[in-house]
């Protein structure tokens, strides 16, 4: 069976910049394979130091992310939101990175928010249920 899926949107990035955010996915891609403690781990300690994110800067970094990497523009939603939080961070910022679920019908995401919104992505906050949720530090939760 197959299934219509319809890319993002990818502008083209220009060579000299296109390097950072192929570093940042080919980085997403082998933590997308860790176990989520682990994920869990590395990104909190990855968010230490940084300011947090705008959803200017989180979509920005989403959009560089999603031009290099065709896994990205579809449907790697995993490996997407890691990028996008990495290359954030590789820009001194930190979104709020979530993972969670809808019921009806069942559905797992991951996604980036920042300005407590979900950055590039079609649904509304709320429309799925975050499970792990790593804010900026010093923003509630980010202890």
């Amino acid at each position: 069976m197959s299934l219509p899926v319809a890319l993002s949107e990818r502008r083209r990035l220009p060579p000299h910049r296109r390097l950072v955010p192929l570093l940042a996915v080919g980085v997403a891609r082998l933590l997308a394979k860790a176990r989520p403690a682990r994920l869990r781990k590395v990104l909190e300690f990855t968010r230490r130091g940084a300011r947090p994110a705008t959803a200017d800067q989180a979509l920005a970094a989403r959009e560089a992310v999603v031009s290099v990497s065709l896994r990205c523009a579809g449907q790697g939603c995993l490996q997407r939101s890691i990028a996008t939080a990495l290359l954030c961070r590789a820009r001194g910022a930190w979104p709020t990175w979530c993972t969670g679920v809808r019921t009806h019908p069942f559905a797992a995401h991951a996604w980036v928010e920042a300005d407590n919104h979900p950055v590039g992505e079609p649904h509304p906050k709320g429309h799925y249920k975050p499970l792990i949720a790593i804010p900026p530090v010093g923003e509630a939760g980010g202890r």
